[in-house]
């Protein structure tokens, strides 16, 4: 459950009010003493826990936490009764305000579904997203864009060579708009290892999920041929391996034989959207954390 700030989120660096929720999260190699000095250094920093949640992972031996921490300090203040800590159990520490919206760049194609969702809930306050842009490899959603006040690029990606061009465009768009997050709204082209690499562990895509599983054009209506009974979604980190990522989160829901494709082809959609989105939210909120191949979530 997000806590919502007791100021409105200032921009990162800012140093804040009298009073800021902060998030803080923490992973390192697991040993004993690890609580107690991270609770030491937000005593040290005038804070207040509101929100604890801890994992040891006995796979990798690594230790995760994420705080919620009321604080009369400013950053610098609180930054410096971490550092100690830090340093001496070799963490890898983030602290953000509870509720900055994280600036966020959507790769969309031709399907709407998903752009849709995350647009509806980003601008009534449920996911604390920015939006500076939109890039698509198709014109067709950029009046969805238009109506939500996101500014929209369309760049045809049909040889090599605008297929370059484009994620060159993602890269500039990344540096320009000091993106944290990228997100995949059933953007259907496979990325280049060289930009999966340069957005490791800030890029979430979408798919979805049939047991048994079925690829290539129309996959509903394969799904619908075989009688599928289970339609899901996996919304997952983004690497050079083709939907092979970090599982962020997933759903399913129960279908049966009289369900036509198209009745199938909106549950499904219905099932990506709740997904993305939810992942978008868990990330920006800072409940992701990586643990190897895999994820720990902090809810």
């Amino acid at each position: 459950m997000n806590v919502e700030a007791q100021q409105t989120p200032a921009p990162r660096g800012a140093a804040p009010g009298p009073t800021t929720h902060w998030v803080l999260t923490i992973v390192c190699p697991d040993r004993p003493g690890i609580v107690n000095a991270i609770s030491g250094a937000i005593v040290v920093a005038h804070g207040n826990i509101t929100e604890s949640k801890q994992f040891s992972s006995d796979d990798s031996g690594t230790f995760f936490m994420r705080l919620q921490v009321q604080s009369s300090a400013d950053r610098a203040t609180f930054e410096a009764a971490l550092d100690d800590v830090i340093s001496s159990y070799d963490m890898t520490a983030t602290l953000d305000v509870v509720g900055r919206p994280l600036r966020t760049l959507v790769l969309v194609s031709t399907a709407a579904h998903c752009l849709n969702d995350l647009l509806f809930r980003q601008r009534a306050g449920q996911v604390p997203v920015e939006l500076p842009l939109i890039l698509s490899n198709h014109p067709q959603l950029g009046g969805l864009a238009e109506f939500y006040g996101v500014p929209f690029e369309a760049h045809p990606v049909t040889t090599p060579g605008e297929k370059l061009a484009f994620e060159d465009r993602v890269l500039d768009a990344v540096e320009q708009f000091d993106i944290e997050l990228v997100v995949l709204a059933r953007y259907m082209q496979i990325l280049s290892p060289q930009l999966c690499a340069a957005l490791e562990g800030r890029i979430i895509n979408i798919h979805h999920s049939f047991l048994p599983g079925f690829t290539g054009a129309n996959p509903y209506r394969q799904a619908h041929a075989r009688g599928v009974k289970l339609i899901g979604a996996t919304a997952h980190f983004v690497t050079s391996e083709l939907d092979e990522g970090p599982i962020i989160e997933q759903n399913v829901v129960r279908v049966d034989h009289s369900r036509t494709p198209a009745e199938l082809t909106a549950i499904g959609q219905d099932e990506e959207s709740r997904t993305l989105t939810q992942a978008v939210k868990w990330f920006a909120e800072h409940r992701v954390l990586r643990d190897g191949a895999r994820t720990i979530i902090f809810t």
